[in-house]
C-alpha cells in the first residue's frame, strides 16, 4: 500500500511538472519553468525516500525544502518584476 501511494505521489508530481512545461512553452514566462522545476524535485524526493526509509537523511527533507523555496522565489519574483513594469 505504501509503494501504490509513493509511486501515485511521484506519477503526479511528474504530471503537474508537464504541465509547467507544457505552459511554459506556450507562454514564455519562466515562472512556469519554476514551478516545473521544483515539482520535479518534489518527484525525486518522493522516490528517493521511498526506496531510502532506512537512511532518509536530513538531506531528503532539504530537497523538497529547497523545492517550497525555488516556488517561493518564482512567485516573488514574478509579482516584483509586475510591480517594476506598472
Amino acid at each position: 500500500m505504501t509503494a501504490f501511494v509513493a509511486g501515485a505521489l511521484m506519477a503526479g508530481y511528474l504530471v503537474v511538472a508537464l504541465f509547467f512545461l507544457r505552459f511554459r512553452r506556450e507562454s514564455g514566462d519562466r515562472l512556469f519553468t519554476a514551478f516545473a522545476a521544483a515539482f520535479l524535485l518534489l518527484a525525486v524526493q518522493r522516490f528517493a525516500l521511498f526506496y531510502y526509509t532506512h537512511e532518509a537523511g536530513v538531506w531528503l527533507y532539504t530537497l523538497r525544502l529547497v523545492a517550497f523555496l525555488l516556488i517561493l522565489f518564482a512567485i516573488i519574483d514574478k509579482n516584483a518584476k509586475a510591480s517594476r513594469a506598472g
